[in-house]
C-alpha cells in the first residue's frame, strides 16, 4: 500500500510548500509527521506501511496561512479517510485557501 498528498493553494495558484501534515491511525498514533516540499508534497509517506483501517491525515493550515502574512478562517483540515484494500495506491489531495478546503481520493 502507499500514500501520497498533494496540496495546491488556490489563493495563490501554486502549491502549498511548507505546509505542516500528520498522520495517524485510528487510535490516534502518529504514522509520519512534516511538511510538504517545493511541490506542495510529501515523499516521505511513501515510505509509511499502513494496511487497512482508518487514518487521518492533518494539514496545519492556521500555521501555513501565518507563515504566509494571510488570515485564515480553519486553523487545521483533517481529512479522515479509510483504507479497505491495502495493496492499492492511496492519494489524498488537498485543495486550500484561506476560507475553505476540498479533498477527493485521487490516483
Amino acid at each position: 500500500m502507499s500514500l501520497s498528498t498533494h496540496a495546491l493553494d488556490t489563493a495563490t495558484g501554486a502549491p502549498a510548500a511548507g505546509l505542516g501534515y500528520r498522520l495517524t491511525d485510528a487510535a490516534g498514533t502518529e504514522l509520519a509527521a512534516g511538511t510538504t516540499d517545493h511541490d506542495g508534497r510529501a515523499p516521505e509517506l511513501a515510505a509509511v506501511e499502513i494496511g487497512a483501517g482508518v487514518y487521518r491525515l492533518a494539514f496545519d493550515t492556521g500555521g501555513y496561512h501565518r507563515e504566509n502574512g494571510v488570515q485564515g478562517f480553519y486553523p487545521e483540515a483533517v481529512v479522515c479517510f479509510e483504507i479497505t484494500d491495502p495493496g492499492a495506491h492511496h492519494h489524498v489531495p488537498l485543495i486550500l485557501s484561506p476560507w475553505g478546503y476540498s479533498t477527493y481520493r485521487g490516483s
